[in-house]
């Protein structure tokens, strides 16, 4: 998959500056933010990306409910989803995949390595396919 556009969601505008920065320039994507579930409905339907870096935990609608929403949707169904936390661990991880995700980042992102992070991730999901 050659990725062109990522959708960065989350409540932190200090990670959404980080990630954009870090996509940008190392990346050479091209990024639109949301910080919040509902806005990202709206950004994912209208932009959409090639992949969305979702926050698991965000105070309107979690990220969870918000990965329900984007695979319900016919625009956004098949659309890459790697969510974010602060912390995790591998059941949460088994948790997400089997929600729909491609897999789980930590934050804070280390923005020398973020694109590589997102780039394994989904070529890992297309060996496996």
């Amino acid at each position: 998959m050659t990725i062109k556009k990522v959708l960065i969601v989350d409540d932190d505008p200090d990670i959404r500056k980080i990630g954009r920065l870090s996509l940008t320039g190392l990346g050479r994507w091209d990024v639109c933010l949301a910080s919040s579930g509902k806005e990202a409905l709206q950004v994912a339907t209208t932009e959409r990306p090639d992949v969305i870096l979702l926050d698991i935990t965000m105070a309107d609608m979690d990220g969870m409910s918000t990965l329900q929403k984007l695979r319900e949707h016919p625009v956004t169904q098949a659309t890459a989803i790697i969510m974010t936390a602060a912390r995790f661990e591998q059941r949460e991880v088994d948790m997400v995949v089997e929600a729909g995700a491609v897999g789980m980042l930590g934050k804070p992102f280390n923005p020398m390595t973020l694109p590589g992070e997102i780039k394994y991730l989904i070529d890992a999901l297309e060996t496996a396919e």
